[in-house]
């Protein structure tokens, strides 16, 4: 057993003793999570598990080793598919409560979660179930930290739909609603019903820097100008919390472009005249009053632009919460520390889906890339990205190696089995009080840019290459994508790049630089000597363009404002084309 070379405390390798520690850890998280869900209509009927409860019906139900040993060689990994027709029982016409009742897991749901569709690909929902009381305070599950200030948190409770069950007595029937994970355990946490969400328009949450109607403002501009006004009349933040740090640069692009009118708001207390405020303008207006001194201090400090911005706007802010590691928001990292300042921790939130929460961070090494993956919401199992088996052996958390990488399986509390979630992982070592794998997250397996010769290159390494490229050469970026670029043979990366402020003088050399790095992807650089490559593209789009997509794409898919992300590699024909048309330069 020994130490990596990482500056933390992680361990390289297991001990017997250690191993058998986790081995017992997750034998018995995973036998709470089958042993209840074996009972639901999913487990005894459908056709992806029909051996294991085969095999089951024919043994000892109450022999644990036997039933762990059933799981691991009868039930395969799954995707979406044999889940779909399960699902679609919420959504009939006619839903009774007897159909859908202990569907996935024991029970009836508390919401229906909805995926982010940031591929373009058809909605995926999921649902999900109560949480036992004492686990809404668990670090794993959404939530802001104790602080003697007030968190400025932006966060939408609006629904993507309101389903209707029929009770079993036929009279009486159940409201269910479909939102974005992050909405639905908020509303959980709350115990707040779909029914009564105009009565909670006049609450202001404590604690919190944004009233309650804010959340339930479904125009992405609106809901964004009014959570930057109330942010900037106070004074008392110590967290900022966002779950994308790409939103976060979002909504600062706000707040320099409508600076005159919120400081002017602040000043008379007034809400501004926009679109989309409908029933949530009175209630609103009831908690804002007229603050000419804050006002005053910040036209005197100005809109976004010096360093440090945010602590001159909020002299207490201690941390900032959100996703910053991963490619896809990799180029909002410059933007987000330089208007936060050096005295200001960021620190991710916990790492996971809408199928489950897989990770928390780990303070011992660092709290925006490191997670230590914990069996709370589900068991997390592991495919070698790498392996040459013809069939994929699933691999538990004791079998793996350090600097591995693996594609996670998750056994879920929800009732998902050895579900395949499609991204990629680095294993860092193991943590040392309890041996469970402490990782970092790298790309989506399937997020690659396959263009018709085949060469592919993985997110990270398309992104590096950019931001490479970005920070010798063309400028701070605020957001990019990926296209394929057909206006020559063979095609190639198309990159789709948004900058704030002056581009670069010699940003020309970009490409080459992007092209370079690139090669170092043997996939590619062999396609390139065969005449089956050419050199990537940059093209710079107009400002404002990707927060216009993230409108846009929230207003069409109807999903929560919180989970719009631009994909690094981009398939919907529709935004390609209308990405295109906003062009104003080629490197």
């Amino acid at each position: 057993m020994s130490r990596p070379d990482t500056g933390t405390d992680l361990l390289n390798s297991l001990s017997p003793e250690l191993s058998q520690r986790l081995k017992e850890l997750m034998d018995q998280a995973l036998l709470g999570f089958i042993r209840p869900n074996s009972t639901s209509q999913f487990a005894q009927h459908a056709p992806v598990l029909a051996r294991f409860c085969e095999t089951i019906a024919y043994s000892d139900s109450k022999d644990d080793i036997q039933f762990l040993r059933s799981f691991r060689e009868f039930v395969p990994t799954t995707d979406y598919e044999p889940y779909k027709p399960y699902i679609a029982k919420f959504f009939a016409t006619h839903c009774n409560e007897s159909d859908v009742k202990n569907l996935l897991a024991p029970g009836l749901p508390y919401f229906i979660g909805i995926s982010s569709m940031t591929s373009g690909k058809t909605v995926k929902t999921f649902p999900i179930y109560m949480l036992a009381p004492h686990m809404f305070h668990h670090p794993l599950y959404p939530s802001i930290p104790h602080s003697e200030g007030n968190a400025l948190s932006p966060s939408s409770l609006g629904l993507w739909q309101v389903l209707k069950m029929y009770c079993e007595d036929g009279q009486s029937s159940k409201m269910l609603s479909v939102c974005s994970a992050t909405a639905g355990y908020q509303r959980m946490k709350l115990n707040w019903d779909v029914e009564h969400d105009m009565d909670r328009l006049g609450l202001w949450v404590p604690k919190q820097t944004v009233p309650h109607a804010i959340s339930l403002v479904k125009s992405y501009r609106t809901f964004f100008i009014l959570s930057a006004l109330f942010a900037l009349a106070d004074r008392r933040v110590t967290i900022i919390r966002f779950l994308f740090a790409s939103v976060f640069v979002n909504f600062l692009q706000y707040i320099e472009d409508e600076w005159t009118l919120l400081i002017d708001c602040i000043e008379k207390g007034i809400i501004p005249d926009i679109d989309n405020l409908d029933h949530v303008r009175e209630p609103l207006e009831k908690h804002l009053t007229p603050n000419p001194l804050r006002a005053a201090e910040l036209r005197e400090i100005g809109p976004p632009g010096v360093q440090g911005w945010a602590v001159h706007v909020w002299p207490d802010l201690e941390k900032f919460i959100g996703v910053t590691g991963g490619p896809a928001q990799a180029a909002s990292i410059p933007k987000v520390t330089h208007t936060l300042g050096p005295s200001v921790a960021m620190q991710a939130p916990c790492y996971g889906s809408t199928e489950c929460h897989i990770a928390i961070p780990y303070f011992n090494g660092d709290p925006n890339t490191d997670f230590k993956v914990i069996p709370v919401d589900g068991v997390t199992e592991y495919l070698d990205v790498h392996s040459n088996e013809p069939s994929e052996r699933v691999l538990s958390a004791w079998e793996l190696v350090t600097g591995g990488h693996y594609e996670p399986v998750l056994t879920t509390r929800n009732g998902l089995w050895r579900y395949r979630i499609g991204d990629v992982v680095a294993v860092k070592g193991f943590a040392p009080d309890d041996g469970l794998p402490v990782i970092n997250y790298l790309h989506r397996r399937d997020g690659s840019l396959g263009l018709e010769y085949g060469s592919v290159c993985t997110e990270s390494e398309l992104t590096n290459a950019i931001v490479s490229a970005s920070k010798r050469w063309i400028g701070q970026i605020v957001d990019f994508t990926i296209v394929a670029d057909d206006r020559d043979a063979p095609i190639t990366h198309g990159y789709l790049v948004e900058i704030e402020g002056e581009i670069g003088k010699d940003a020309k050399m970009a490409p080459q630089q992007t092209y370079d790095d690139l090669l170092k992807n043997s996939s590619f650089a062999l396609d390139f000597l065969q005449g089956r490559a050419r050199s990537p593209t940059i093209r710079i789009v107009e400002r404002g363009t990707f927060r216009e997509y993230r409108r846009q794409k929230c207003d069409k898919a109807n999903i929560s404002i919180a989970q719009v992300k631009i994909p690094i590699v981009l398939s919907d024909a529709t935004f390609k084309e209308w990405l295109l048309q906003r062009i104003i330069m080629e490197l």
